[in-house]
């Protein structure tokens, strides 16, 4: 689903079904909008890191011919991402809804450390 960010720019719900399904076939490249400390304690294994607070869109990582998606723990500062990266003139406007509290809630794998 599309819609108007509340950030600003177009936004797209993926659900976390959807995301772990785009990692397992190479299609989708997850990022991480959370801070250090929190990745430290919990990540979804795969995903790049790139904390929401020193965000530069130009150093976005290359996806590569994949999709970019962000997300965040709940889905809010992923919202964001999407609407700094499109503010920047980039094209990235998918984020996983419900960020890693949905991940885990759905029983897929995190790793701590």
């Amino acid at each position: 689903m599309s819609e108007s960010n509340p950030f600003g720019g177009r936004i797209s719900h993926l659900t976390v079904e959807e995301v772990k399904a785009g990692m397992a076939d190479g299609s989708i490249l997850l990022v991480d909008v959370r801070e250090p400390n929190e990745i430290a304690a919990e990540r979804i294994p795969g995903a790049e890191t790139f904390p929401l607070t020193t965000f530069d869109a130009a150093a976005l990582p290359d996806p590569e011919g994949k999709r970019l998606v962000f997300s965040c723990r709940s889905g809010q500062r992923s919202q964001r991402a999407a609407a700094m990266a499109q503010a920047a003139g980039l094209p990235y406007e998918e984020h996983m809804q419900g960020g890693i509290l949905a991940w885990k809630q759905a029983g897929f794998e995190t790793e701590q450390g």
